[in-house]
Parts: structure tokens; C-alpha cells; sequence
């Protein structure tokens, strides 16, 4: 990976995209991730870059709810497993979540080298690769109707990082709890989980994780009460007015 001078003002950003192009090269990566990573990039500008409210918020929320689940599972694709595999196991051990490599562009060796890079990076069992575990999940004809009968089959909360729409409306459609990082608070992904946090999921990963384990001494009656506050509709026009916000800020100094 090419040195990035710490001093570049597109620092950040442009290490993102080498970790992608790397991942790429390593076999996790599809060619239709970059391009993903692109539009989603481009929604992080409008955004301004950072964390707003709307999303901390959001995160406050994901971390109650994966605290309440029973059955936890997080989602794991080829961008996940090349940005923060390190943080999303360190996820799933903190909120007692099963992780399951689950793939739009599916192919057995980009699915083995996801699990190679999850183990290298601390997870033990990783599901999705056991073909007589395999189950179809109703409503979806995308090579991601193939879940684990262990894992998102029988998940009552479903961590979905940079999804697919499809998905994410066949998941809910069998009563699944959905959680999901995306960009773009106007997607189809967005608009139809439970909760969602409109943020780069490189940022807000270790906030979610420090968030479950600040909340992780809250009795659950509390916890509660933080999920049935939450309106995603309403925390989603928030994004939406911190984007129209940066542009108006933006239009004045441009």
C-alpha cells in the first residue's frame, strides 16, 4: 500500500480507498465494491465528513439494540472485511453478535479469503461457507437469499453494513431487526431498516463499539426505552438537513 502523507487534506479518504484497492487485490473486494465505495464517498462529502448527531444517535440506538438482542448476527461482505475487519470482530465479541459472510457478487474463493482475513483479525467461528447450513431467505432472488440456518436464518437483529435495498426489505419482511451503516439516507437500505446510521462506517464502527460497551451496565427496562424513542424516519430528515445545511455553509465560502 503507497505511503499517504499524514499532511494530504484528502489523507483519510484516500487511505480508505487504497485499504478497498487492496482488498481488491487480495481477492475480498468485488470490481462493483469500488464503485460502491465511490458513491458512497461522495455522499460523505455532502455530509461534511464527520459525525453528526443524527448518526450519534443512531449509533446510541444500534448499540441498546444489539444489547437486547437474543440472536445477533452481523453481515460481513468484501468492503467490510478490507476497511475494519479488525473493528467489526471486535464488534461482534463485544455485543455477543455471530458473524456470517454473505455476498451479492458471490464466489467460494472471495468468501474463503473473508473468512482468512476475519480469523487473521481475531474471529473464531464464521458462518455462511457450510453449504448443508445453507437456507433460502424468502423475497430475494440476489445470491444473498443464501443465509445460515445458525446465523441471519434464525437472527433476530441483523447488522448490515453498506447493503443492498433487496435485502434489506426481505430481511424485515421476515421480521428481522435491521441495523445498517449507508452513506446515503435516501436509499432504499436506509429507508427501510429499523435503524440507520448515515455515516462512514470507518467512523462510526469504534463509536458503536465503545457506545455497546458504555450501554452494556444499563438494565434492560432502560435500553428499552432508548429503542422506543428512536423514529428512523425522523433521525434520516435529520441527515438530510445536516447535508442541506453543508451545502448551504459550503455555498457561502465557495
Amino acid at each position: 500500500m503507497p505511503l499517504i502523507p499524514k499532511s494530504h487534506p484528502r489523507a483519510k479518504s484516500l487511505l480508505i480507498r487504497e485499504k478497498l484497492v487492496d482488498g481488491f487485490d487480495r481477492g475480498l473486494v468485488a470490481k462493483e465494491g469500488l464503485l460502491a465505495q465511490g458513491r458512497g464517498e461522495a455522499f460523505d462529502y455532502l455530509l461534511g465528513e464527520k459525525t453528526g448527531k443524527a448518526a450519534t444517535y443512531a449509533i446510541k440506538v444500534a448499540a441498546a439494540q444489539l444489547l437486547l438482542a437474543k440472536q445477533p448476527v452481523i453481515s460481513v461482505n468484501g468492503n467490510i472485511a478490507a476497511l475494519c475487519p479488525k473493528q467489526i470482530v471486535k464488534l461482534s465479541k463485544q455485543v455477543k453478535a455471530k458473524l456470517e459472510v454473505n455476498l451479492f457478487y458471490t464466489n467460494e474463493k472471495r468468501k474463503q479469503a473473508i473468512i482468512k482475513t476475519l480469523k487473521k483479525n481475531g474471529a473464531n467461528e464464521i458462518l455462511g461457507s457450510k453449504i448443508l447450513s445453507s437456507r433460502k431467505l424468502p423475497g430475494i432472488d440476489s445470491a444473498r437469499r443464501i443465509v445460515d440456518k445458525d446465523g441471519i436464518f434464525v437472527a433476530d437483529v441483523v447488522v448490515v453494513p453498506l447493503e443492498d435495498g433487496d435485502r434489506t426489505i426481505a430481511l424485515r419482511n421476515v421480521g428481522k431487526i435491521v441495523i445498517t451503516f449507508d452513506l446515503n439516507p435516501l436509499s432504499r437500505t436506509s429507508q427501510t431498516a429499523n435503524i440507520t446510521i448515515v455515516d462512514n462506517v470507518t467512523r462510526a464502527i469504534d463509536l458503536l463499539i465503545n457506545e455497546s460497551k458504555k450501554l452494556s451496565k444499563m438494565n434492560q427496562k432502560n435500553l428499552q426505552k432508548i429503542i422506543n424513542d428512536f423514529d428512523n424516519k425522523n433521525n434520516l430528515k435529520e441527515s438530510i438537513i445536516q447535508i442541506k445545511n453543508n451545502l448551504t455553509r459550503r455555498s457561502k465560502i465557495a
